[in-house]
This record gives C-alpha cells, structure tokens and sequence, in this order.
C-alpha cells in the first residue's frame, strides 16, 4: 500500500540532536559502535557544512517527486528530510523551490538516495543537501510513496525520528532512543582522542598511543635486518 501518511511520529530530544551536531559523522560512527554510517553513494553537493536534525523519511515511486511535496507538510524546525526511491533512479527529484519551502519551515537539509538538480542554487541559498547523483533532468507527477515509515536507505534503516548527522564524510543515522547514550560517548571519544593527539604532537607514534605491540607480537609480526631479509630472499 502507498500513500500513507503518519502525522507526528515521535522525535529525538532536540538537545542531544543539537549536541550530536557538535562532532563530525565519523566521530558519531565510532562512537555507536561503528552503526549506522550510510554508504558511501551518498555525498554532499557542498563542502565545509554539518547538520543533525530529526529524520522525517519519505518513500518516492520512480521519476515522480509528487511525495516530496507531501512530506513538506510533515517537516518542521530542526528536521532532516530523508528520501528514497521505491526502486532505483538518478533522476533530479529536488531542486531550489523544494528547498525554499523546506527552509521556510526551518529544515536542516536534504539526505536523498536519488539525484538532485539546481546544485548552484542550493549552494547559493544555503540548503545542505546530501545525495547518491546531481542530475537535470526533472520528475514527473501523480505517483505516491509513503511519509514517515521505517525506510532502508544506501544500507542502513531510518525510523521517523532517528538522528540524522551529516557533514562533508557522509551521513550516520543515530536511533531516537540512542540519542542521548551517543552523545555521552562521542564526548568521550572526543576527550580520548584529545589525550592521544598531544601524545602524537610529543613525538609518540600509533604503535605506543594505541598499545599496538602486544597485538602485532600475537599476530606474529618478525623485524628481520635488511642484510639478513635479502640473504634470506636470495635477493
């Protein structure tokens, strides 16, 4: 069935959605146990731009962009709209008036496993967009999806109201209710990361700040001297 439309899914705590905003998508990633990082199709068509909002998802028939349009309705302040095609197409799904309308309402940006087209403007208006192609070549009309259902999107799940965190590595979506969990450890792993870098900028290398050794001794790493490696390889 197509054309459902779920009115006020439940969201994440906007204060850990806006301090998830504080780190990068490849801090949150490791943070949550290396989860929830979507693939690598999907790219930012800015540079030097980070978001976090609440995810308000929408399903799209392909070539027709009529869902889009429906789930701006669903979209308010400190929302991420994210968008998948029920079957696989490039074509340009969004472009600058879609984004005018979701920046009125307070959107944070776009995460789209489709193309987008008027990249120019959107860059100009300032409309953070992340998505799998940039193409010109527009969408139909009349075809419904689905808003605000559990989509899979470039391998990961997104349920109305997870965390979106996007930024010039990608996208990670963070479970609602693992929000504020994620945030307490992306803090740490900040502060841990901290200590390591002023060890890096003292002189130490990975092999000591990481405790590296004890592992490669186990996995049966051999120094051989250069004289005695070619005498070895008959080199």
């Amino acid at each position: 069935m197509t054309g459902v439309v779920v009115t006020n899914p439940p969201r994440a705590d906007r204060a850990a959605v806006d301090a998830l905003a504080a780190f990068g998508v490849a801090t949150v990633h490791e943070a949550q146990g290396r989860t929830g990082l979507l693939g690598s199709s999907i790219n930012p068509v800015q540079r030097g731009v980070r978001v976090s909002g609440n995810a308000v998802t929408a399903t799209v028939a392909p070539g027709d962009n009529t869902t889009i349009g429906v789930a701006v309705e669903q979209c308010g302040e400190g929302d991420v709209l994210v968008v998948v095609p029920t079957a696989p197409c490039d074509m340009g799904y969004f472009g600058d008036l879609l984004a005018t309308t979701l920046q009125v309402r307070g959107v944070r940006g776009l995460v789209i496993e489709a193309g987008v087209r008027d990249v120019a403007d959107l860059n100009e208006m300032g409309f953070p967009v992340w998505s799998k192609a940039v193409s010109a070549e527009g969408c139909g009309k009349g075809n419904l999806g689905d808003v605000n259902v559990p989509i899979s999107i470039a391998g990961q799940i997104v349920n109305p109201g997870d965390v979106i965190v996007a930024d010039d590595d990608g996208v990670v979506v963070v479970p609602r209710r693992d929000a504020a969990a994620v945030v307490t450890a992306a803090q740490a792993r900040e502060q841990k990361e901290a200590r390591a870098r002023a060890r890096y900028l003292a002189g130490e290398i990975a092999l000591d700040v990481n405790n590296m050794r004890p592992m490669l001794e186990q996995a049966g790493i051999r120094y051989v001297d250069h004289a005695e490696w070619m005498k070895e390889n008959n080199a």
